[in-house]
């Protein structure tokens, strides 16, 4: 007998909970509702095995029912919220916060196109602040002897009367 006394005096050790408050659907479809409840993170949403229930929530009412006490006793204990379950806490000023954002945060449109013309023009723009300053440090040389614009153009006129005749 004393060894089956020994036996059961044994401590058992158990895995902490990592608790969590979140939102349980138990509304039909189109119609949901939630119920405000303590589970194991690890625990499905469905599955119906949480801790405490502490309140409700009718998104379509905007009905908000929850036990404050429990609330704030389970956030005492170290029960981390869900960022939805922080958002109405907050807004129903049972605990004082910034709300947090519950949407996924979208990673930013990369246009590559883009980039590369914004580069060009950049690129573009440099070389023209350098060729402005170069222009402002050496004024171009002066050349006294006539444009040779001139000389080609009376070149071109004896060709096309050439090329007529």
């Amino acid at each position: 007998m004393s060894w089956l006394l020994t036996l059961y005096s044994v401590s058992v050790t158990l895995l902490p909970l990592m608790l969590m408050m979140r939102l349980q659907r138990v509304g039909r479809k189109n119609d949901p509702s939630y119920r405000i409840v303590v589970t194991d993170k690890r625990t499905g949403p469905k599955s119906n095995k949480h801790v405490d229930q502490i309140g409700s929530y009718h998104p379509k009412t905007k009905k908000f029912i929850l036990d404050s006490d429990k609330a704030k006793d389970w956030l005492s204990k170290g029960v981390q919220t869900s960022e939805t379950v922080h958002n109405l806490l907050v807004s129903n000023k049972v605990i004082e916060g910034k709300k947090i954002n519950a949407l996924p945060k979208k990673s930013p449109i990369i246009d590559e196109e883009a980039i590369k013309a914004a580069e060009e023009a950049a690129k573009a723009k440099e070389e023209a602040e350098k060729a402005g300053e170069a222009g402002v440090e050496e004024p171009a040389p002066e050349s006294n002897d006539e444009t040779p614009s001139e000389e080609p153009a009376e070149a071109k006129e004896d060709e096309t009367e050439k090329a007529a005749a």
